[in-house]
Formats: C-alpha cells, sequence, structure tokens
C-alpha cells in the first residue's frame, strides 16, 4: 500500500513561489488529475513528488516515509516521451528494468525472463505488443507515449506520476494515452497523478481533481463537485461552452483503453491551455 502525503509543500525558486502551502493526501489505488494554467506549479509538485526538486518548506511522505530521494517505486513518465528512437518499442520498454540490473548485463539484454515477459506483458497492456519489434523512431508521437507507459510499468512502481503526457498530441491519440494509463492504472491498483492542461480530458478520465493557481490549491474534491465554477476558480474568466461532453461520453466506469480506442477518431471540445 503506498499512500502519499503531501504536507505544507512550498517551493522557491530565488523570489519565485511555485507552490505555496499544499497539502492533500492521496490513497492506494486513486487516480488524480492536478489542473491550472502554465505556470501554476503543477510541473514542479510532481517533481517534488519524485524527489527532482527538493521543497523549500513542507514535506512529501510515502506511507508516513518523508521522500528525500528518487524512489524506485515511483515511476515518471514525462511530457517529452525521453524514449531511444534507435531502439526497438520492446527495448525502451525493457530499459524500465535498469533499476533491477547492471549497466553490462542491461546493455546485452541479459535481464531475467521475468524481466522480458514484464517488458511483453507492459507494452500489451499499451496496445503495442504487436509492434514490439518496431523502431521507436517510425512510431506516431502517441505511440511513443505509450511505449514510454510501458518502460514505467516496467519498474513495477506502486505510483505513477505524469507530467502532461499529452500535451504534444493530437486529440485522439491524447484520449487513447490517457485510456491506457487508467487501464494500466486500475489493473494494477497503483496511485496515479497525472497533470494536464485540458479539461475535457481531465474530466473524462479523472476520478478526483486537484486545481492549482498562481502555486496555491484552489480545489481538491471528486466528479460530483468538477463544475463550471471549480474551472472559474482554477482558470479565471475563459469560455466555458462545450467543456463538458454528455455525461455518457464521461462515464468514469468506462473501459479505459476500450473507451479511448473508441473515442480516438473523435475530437477534442474544451479549453486546453
Amino acid at each position: 500500500m503506498s499512500r502519499i502525503t503531501v504536507d505544507g509543500l512550498t517551493k522557491r525558486f530565488g523570489e519565485t513561489v511555485a507552490l505555496d502551502d499544499v497539502s492533500f493526501e492521496i490513497p492506494q489505488g486513486e487516480f488524480v488529475i492536478v489542473l491550472g494554467v502554465s505556470g501554476s506549479g503543477k510541473s514542479t509538485l510532481l517533481r517534488c513528488m519524485n524527489a527532482l526538486e527538493t521543497p523549500t518548506e513542507g514535506e512529501i511522505r510515502i506511507d508516513e516515509t518523508p521522500v528525500t530521494s528518487p524512489r524506485d517505486d515511483v515511476a515518471m513518465i514525462f511530457q517529452q516521451h525521453n524514449i531511444i528512437g534507435q531502439m526497438s518499442a520492446y527495448s525502451n520498454a525493457l530499459t524500465g528494468s535498469l533499476n533491477r540490473n547492471t549497466f553490462i548485463d542491461s546493455l546485452f539484454q541479459r535481464q531475467d525472463e521475468s524481466d522480458k515477459l514484464q517488458a511483453l506483458e507492459a507494452l500489451d497492456t499499451v496496445g503495442l505488443l504487436d509492434q514490439a519489434q518496431q523502431s521507436a523512431q517510425r512510431m506516431s508521437g502517441g505511440q511513443q507515449q505509450r511505449v514510454g507507459i510501458a518502460r514505467a510499468l516496467v519498474q513495477d512502481p506502486t505510483i505513477l506520476l505524469a507530467d502532461e503526457p499529452v500535451a504534444s498530441l493530437d486529440p485522439g491519440s491524447s484520449q487513447q494515452v490517457m485510456g491506457y494509463l487508467r487501464t494500466a492504472a486500475r489493473d494494477r491498483d497503483l496511485s496515479a497523478v497525472i497533470s494536464l492542461h485540458q479539461v475535457n480530458l481531465a474530466r473524462k478520465f479523472g476520478e478526483r481533481f486537484i486545481g492549482l493557481r498562481d502555486g496555491q490549491k484552489v480545489f481538491d474534491g471528486y466528479r460530483d463537485e468538477f463544475d463550471m465554477d471549480v474551472i472559474d476558480e482554477i482558470y479565471g474568466d475563459i469560455d466555458t461552452e462545450g467543456m463538458f461532453a454528455p455525461d455518457e461520453e464521461t462515464d468514469a466506469d468506462a473501459g479505459g483503453a476500450d473507451a479511448a480506442t473508441a473515442a480516438s477518431g473523435g475530437s477534442s471540445s474544451g479549453v486546453t491551455r
């Protein structure tokens, strides 16, 4: 079980306050989406949660253990896919086991059979098993991001963090990637924290929502509370027409990957920031 506690988190960069006394708790298995405009503190929050940044004040705990350095059980997915184009999808996914293998073993793919099987299972989870030997550089942006998800799953985490994982993708690919993220988190009972700009995607796939504005937490709640007033609180004065899809399209119980696949040819309505 991995319960995340963010307690009085403040992060300053010189005179700039990126996060200002942010606190919340996330129980095991919850799928949380962090929303806010650029500069609101979303990326800084995730980087602090993975110890890529050190808090100025406050702390982050996992099961009451302070996070002071990167942990093997916390996997991070970045906006830029950070995969190696010359390697196959399978080889990229297999690099998720680097924390369990020596560099030489990894270089010559001498990992245990269990690691290799896990890489194939992860590619299957994101719908890319049939393209396991495809060169990553020949894949679309959405497929490359799915390879990044597979690599994170091979790390065998209990917590999955994703910083703007669909920011550079087209609407169809964005929905596919979000669907696979949610499916992977549910199937593996992972605690997931995903930062997004797109409000419509957040409502379609999110369970719980945390809103940041100017480094401060301005909302923390669930789907039934996530209304237009909340959007105004997070984003300010914006055009909300057509932002929310019909309820039947945003059912949180819909199958993640199946729902994403069905919607992959559609368009993404709403606000992107």
